[in-house]
């Protein structure tokens, strides 16, 4: 697997060094499954959100990217799957849904999208997962993510988990724990 192989090449080790990363709060992410649930600020935000644990960290990512044939490659060789936004996308969250019984770590942005302009609402994708599963929600906050050049410390800062009892999902419960983690990523705010 490519995660692998950039694991033994160190790039998270050359990641960290080049924007000066600043990891607070690591301790937080819990052994088994979790959702690692972040604000999302630049379309490298992805490899930052990674960097809140050395475990793997497994994302679903917009749909429209597996018609670029080289980012394809490189999203599947990474274990991403695609998830066709607005749609609620039964085969993305089943996926999603799969790992996290197998006790991985999903990394999800619940704006859906990084662009500065638009909307700025969280969805409930999430917070649904978390509720079906079980699966704690650990907000992230990531920040100076929109340089492409380094010229501030990205900080990367985990917050407490937000333990969540395997329940029905329903709109209000999903409604109610994405705000309570929107919330939370609110308050790591640096």
């Amino acid at each position: 697997m490519l995660w692998e192989v950039s694991e033994r090449a160190r790039l998270r080790e050359a990641l960290t060094h080049a924007y000066r990363v600043r990891v607070e709060g690591a301790e937080h992410v819990p052994d088994g499954a979790a959702i690692l649930v972040a604000n999302h600020e630049s379309v490298i935000d992805p490899w930052f959100l990674c960097l809140a644990t050395r475990r793997r960290v497994r994302f679903m990512a917009k749909a429209e990217l597996w018609r670029i044939p080289g980012v394809r490659w490189g999203m599947e060789a990474y274990g991403t799957f695609p998830v066709e936004r607005g749609s609620g996308d039964t085969g993305a969250m089943g996926r999603a849904g799969e790992l996290l019984e197998e006790g991985e770590i999903l990394g999800m942005f619940p704006r859906g999208t990084s662009k500065p302009a638009g909307n700025r609402i969280w969805h409930r994708g999430a917070a649904r997962l978390a509720l079906a599963h079980g699966a704690p929600l650990v907000p992230v906050r990531i920040e100076h993510t929109r340089q492409l050049v380094p010229r501030r410390p990205v900080r990367v800062a985990v917050g407490e988990p937000i333990r969540v009892e395997r329940q029905r999902p329903t709109i209000a419960a999903a409604r109610a724990l994405t705000a309570r983690a929107e919330a939370a990523v609110e308050t790591l705010a640096g």
